[in-house]
């Protein structure tokens, strides 16, 4: 069976999205698709997947919502459905930043990955990474500040803290897949800073479409699922995930006494105790095994917030 994956989000006005919530439920359930919608008063976001018909039924009932009518969804192939369950749940925000209030439609300007770099190349633009320090560490761009957070909760004192410094000048901001760096933006010109810019489509676009010979992305892009991290044209990348703590694992970090694979890596070995280390080298072993039999072992799929 071909299954059919959407990664999606749209920020919009829903006065009621307990109801959209029902009617999505309702629409994907018969339909035989899985995954996790999350919606908001803000928007929608999401990943969802199943046969072809189902998934894009799901889509046209999105497309139909409030401000939903272009949602343009990002699409890829599997062999078997990625998702044990579908999940449609209410929330206060799609991507948590934590500030109440802000409006993600009054973002910044959107940039076409073809235009950003002329944007990055000027000297009077400042650029932000708006991910966390892990995903960074991973790759970005040429130059760009990197916040240094843990969370994107941790953004807006960071935004705070500079907002002097940035005021009245250009600001070109990014993230993975296009959905923080635009509520970043909108977070910006909240606190005064109003020259400012979003890559469209983030990193994964950008990497799609600029060849490798004209590109200014440096490293490679971590992603949130099984692949972990990617490069130019989306090709699979070097890293590998530490099983224990869920983070990226360079080429050089694997060869670090300190990984054991499934069970810790650097970062994380001495947070782990024998018993922990002992359930994780089970799970490894369960999971070993049931890739021999061709199967997906539920404890071996990475866990991360989306973008």
């Amino acid at each position: 069976m071909t299954v059919r994956v959407a990664a999606l989000y749209r920020f919009a006005r829903f006065d009621d999205p307990a109801a959209i919530r029902d009617r999505l439920e309702s629409v994907a359930g018969r339909a035989g698709v899985r995954g996790t919608l999350l919606v908001a008063g803000e928007g929608i976001n999401g990943t969802i997947a199943g046969p072809p018909a189902g998934v894009y039924a799901v889509l046209a009932a999105i497309r139909s919502l409030p401000g939903c009518a272009d949602l343009q969804p990002k699409f890829a192939d599997a062999d078997a459905i990625p998702f044990h369950r579908l999940k449609v749940r209410v929330k206060a925000e799609i991507v948590t930043m934590g500030v109440p209030g802000i409006d993600a439609l009054d973002a910044g300007v959107h940039v076409a990955p073809s235009e950003w770099n002329a944007l990055v190349d000027d000297p009077d633009t400042v650029v932000i990474d708006t991910r966390n320090a892990y995903e960074i560490g991973v790759g970005t761009f040429r130059g760009a500040l990197d916040p240094g957070t843990d969370s994107f909760r941790d953004f807006p004192d960071w935004v705070r803290a500079h907002r002097d410094d940035l005021a009245g000048k250009r600001v070109a901001m990014f993230c993975t897949g296009g959905i923080r760096c635009e509520k970043a933006t909108a977070l910006m010109k909240a606190e005064g800073v109003a020259d400012v810019y979003h890559l469209d489509g983030g990193i994964l676009r950008y990497l799609e479409e600029v060849p490798a010979e004209e590109s200014r992305w440096q490293g490679e892009c971590f992603v949130f699922d099984e692949r972990v991290a990617v490069g130019h044209a989306l090709a699979p990348g070097s890293h590998v995930l530490c099983r224990a703590c869920r983070m990226p694992v360079s080429p050089a970090g694997e060869r670090s006494p300190l990984f054991e694979e499934g069970i810790a890596c650097e970062r994380c070995h001495a947070a782990r105790d024998d018993t922990q280390r002992a359930g994780y080298a089970e799970r490894h072993r369960q999971t070993a095994l049931a890739a021999e039999r061709g199967e997906r072992h539920v404890g071996g799929m990475p866990v991360h917030a989306k973008d």
